[in-house]
Order: C-alpha cells, then sequence, then structure tokens
C-alpha cells in the first residue's frame, strides 16, 4: 500500500504501529480494541514461517490488509455489544499531547501519543463514521482519509474495486448529509467554548441558552459505570438545565479548556481526577452539539497525564 515499505527488520514493523493505530482508531473509534487489532495483526505476521515473510515485498502493506479485515470483524460484532451498552456509545475521547506540553513522542509505550489529531479524529467526524456500515466504514476511511486505492481496499473488504468505490460514495453521502452548513474556524469553536465555560461556571442559565442553538442536542456517555443522561437531551434550554444542575450536584468541579480529538473542549475535573470530557460542535457561533464522555474506562488516556 501507498506507505508500506518498511523492511522484515524488527524496527521496520515497529515503525508501521503508528500508521497501524491510526487507521485502527479510525475504524473503530476505541484506543483499546485498535491496540487490540494491531496487536493481533503483528500475531498473525510473526506466526507465518520465515520463508513466507521474505516473500512478501511490503511488510506494512500486508500489515494494513490484515489490521483492516481484523477491524471490519470488530465493527460486525460491536453492533450487538453496543445495543447492549447502557445509554449511548461515544468513540474515545483523545487528549492532544502538543498542549499537555510533553513534546515529541519517544516511544510506543502509550497508544494516544501515536495518535495524529486532525479532522479525521473529531467526535463530529467519529460520531458520523458510526452510523455506516462496516464496510462502508472501511472505505470510506482508507480511501478518503489515508488515500488507499480501490485496488488494494477489495482486498480487505473481499469485494470487487467497483463495490468498494460504491461503497465510499454512500458513507460521502452521509459525511456531507450530517455535515454543518457553516462550520467555524478553531479560533471561533474555541471562543465558543470559551464562553460556555464561563456560562457554566457561573451557572448563568439564561447565558447558557444564548450561547447554545435552540435545537442543540447533547449525548452523555457514561457506560453506566457513572451517572450520566441515557438519552440524547434536546434543545438548548434543557440542556443549560442540566449543566447547572451537574454543577449544583458537584461542588468543587473544575473546567479546563483542552484540546479533545484535536478540537477545543472542556475537560472536567474534580478533587484531581478527570471526571468529563466534552466535544462541541459550533455553527454561526452557538453551540448545535455537545458530547460528554464520563465513562472512567474511556478516560484513561487522561489520568495519565498531568492537565494542570
Amino acid at each position: 500500500m501507498n506507505w508500506g515499505t518498511a523492511g522484515t527488520s524488527a524496527d521496520g514493523l515497529a515503525g508501521e504501529r503508528r500508521q497501524l493505530m491510526n487507521v485502527a482508531y479510525r475504524l473503530l473509534g476505541s484506543v483499546a480494541e485498535s491496540e487490540d487489532a494491531v496487536q493481533e495483526a503483528y500475531t498473525r505476521w510473526y506466526a507465518l514461517p520465515r520463508a513466507r515473510r521474505d516473500e512478501i515485498a511490503s511488510p506494512g502493506a500486508w500489515l494494513t490488509t490484515v489490521t483492516g479485515r481484523i477491524c471490519l470483524d470488530v465493527l460486525g460484532s460491536a453492533r450487538a455489544r453496543r445495543e447492549r451498552y447502557v445509554g449511548a456509545w461515544l468513540p474515545d475521547p483523545l487528549p492532544d499531547r502538543a498542549e499537555r506540553g510533553l513534546g515529541p513522542s519517544t516511544g510506543l509505550a502509550d497508544p494516544v501519543d501515536q495518535m495524529i489529531l486532525d479532522e479525521s479524529v473529531t467526535m463530529a467526524f467519529l460520531v458520523v463514521l458510526e452510523s455506516m456500515t462496516p464496510a462502508e466504514r472501511v472505505a470510506f476511511v482508507l480511501h478518503d482519509v489515508f488515500r488507499y486505492p480501490f485496488a488494494e481496499i477489495a482486498a480487505v473488504l473481499g469485494r470487487t474495486p467497483a463495490a468498494c468505490k460504491q461503497l465510499a460514495a454512500s458513507a460521502r453521502r452521509r459525511v456531507r448529509a450530517a455535515r454543518a452548513p457553516e462550520s467555524v474556524g478553531q479560533a471561533g469553536r474555541a471562543d465558543a467554548v470559551r464562553r460556555v465555560k464561563e456560562a457554566w461556571e457561573r451557572k448563568d442559565i439564561a447565558a447558557l441558552v444564548g450561547l447554545l442553538d435552540p435545537a442543540a442536542v447533547m449525548t452523555a456517555d457514561g457506560g453506566g459505570l457513572v451517572g450520566a443522561a441515557l438519552r440524547p437531551i434536546e434543545g438548548g434550554a434543557r440542556i443549560a438545565q442540566y449543566m447547572v444542575a451537574i454543577a449544583d450536584k458537584a461542588p468543587g468541579l473544575e473546567l479546563l479548556e483542552r484540546s479533545v480529538n484535536g478540537a477545543p473542549g472542556l475537560v472536567a475535573r474534580r478533587a484531581g481526577v478527570v471526571m468529563t470530557a466534552a466535544s462541541f460542535d459550533v455553527t454561526d457561533g452557538r453551540v448545535t452539539r455537545i458530547w460528554a464522555v464520563r465513562n472512567p474506562e474511556k478516560l484513561r488516556p487522561w489520568a495519565r497525564h498531568d492537565l494542570a
């Protein structure tokens, strides 16, 4: 594939892991599942006879194909698992390494540090990916995000290149349909998030209502492990009341402006522990969507780093 030119040395194969993690996370939306998929691909590689490995001209391409197939299987089974999930299921929120001031990644110990944070990992984008069929998602992510040709995607999906092209086109229509008519830039999004933070800290319902689109929707993911609204909350006024009620029930809650999945967001911390990572979608200066991840299992990457 496009980038799969590493040699068969251990160092060369290890260098592919970063790319594989980025592919897998965009396909699965879960750091843990992505780690498992990539590890399984490497396990299958090393299970090959040495002579067979030597015959493979591009180990990176082989690993990508196998990782894609594993992710396809995981996506198929994830549908049933998420139907049993308590409340709404949201993708894992990712912290921004650069913002934490930790500098360039120096190793592979932390999979989150291997993530490239761009428009293809924003919560808004990942949520749209969740609406796709597994085959659509694989075809779209591999082609539109990572620029793999359909001839190679066909090997992952077990379909013809023409069929893969149709799958990607269908997925593209979903993305266009879900995209806000006028999305603001990072500066405008950060300003809107900052104003929401300040109004939330003041418990100012009227100000929050003014900052939220009347048709705004808030989705929370507690996974049944912590308190969270089981269904999306619709309407700016209802969301504002809910946010203030949360603040009343959690004295000492500290709100921090932080990058979440590469976009301006908020992190709620209490007694030094991250309780929530919230992502926002903003149109015409008003918040249209809020995704609040409260499941502590999905917040583990945030617990490993100092957010001061």
